[in-house]
């Protein structure tokens, strides 16, 4: 493995992979761009109670670990008329962290009298990048929509299959990988990031 130059706070090597793809498109070099699992660290304590105040604290311990340049982020759903809920709590909303089913059916039970009207909400990330000299900084991409009365779709993860992005008439979960990346909260924060992730690396 090459030199790390910047480490993103993930083990999921997918993740790694899109933010790779996402900097070659602002002209960042991929090489030197690795995961916490590849340089052996650990998953800091989220104890923040906003999307910031978490994709900053995962971004530190990066930093704090390595001695290089880290990127963090925090996501979830925020449904409007449950005041921002789940929130932080999207991946453990049902009491067991990342029970994507059980988190759904539960949610979908709490919305099972609200009108269509009524069911706005957002996917919401939070990217953040520190540097070992101190410099933090901050992007929020957020993708609004309706949520559904039930699942449509095979694809994505998490609240995918009951969000229809506004515009949209598909569910998050039946568009292609392609599509949803190129509307999607998490891709809208990281591109928004990515130049000053370039600068960082200069």
């Amino acid at each position: 493995m090459s030199v790390p130059r910047l480490v993103l706070a993930t083990h999921n090597q997918h993740k790694v992979g899109e933010l790779r793809a996402i900097l070659a498109a602002a002209g960042v070099p991929a090489e030197g761009v690795v995961g916490a699992g590849d340089v052996g660290a650990g998953e800091p304590v989220e104890d923040g109670v906003t999307f910031t105040e978490n994709a900053i604290i995962k971004a530190r311990a990066l930093v704090a670990h390595t001695g290089v340049a880290a990127v963090a982020d925090d996501s979830g759903l925020a449904v409007d008329v449950l005041g921002g809920a789940p929130g932080i709590f999207s991946a453990r909303w049902a009491g067991r962290h990342g029970d994507d089913a059980a988190n759904l059916d539960l949610l979908l039970a709490q919305l099972a009298d609200v009108p269509a009207a009524h069911r706005g909400a957002a996917f919401v990330c939070v990217a953040a990048l520190v540097t070992p000299d101190g410099v933090e900084h901050v992007e929020i991409g957020t993708l609004r929509g309706t949520l559904l009365t039930a699942r449509r779709g095979e694809g994505g993860f998490g609240y995918d299959p009951i969000l229809v992005p506004d515009g949209e008439v598909r569910a998050c979960a039946e568009l292609s990988p392609e599509e949803k990346n190129a509307i999607s909260h998490r891709g809208q924060a990281f591109r928004s990031l990515a130049p000053h992730i370039a600068a960082s690396l200069i």
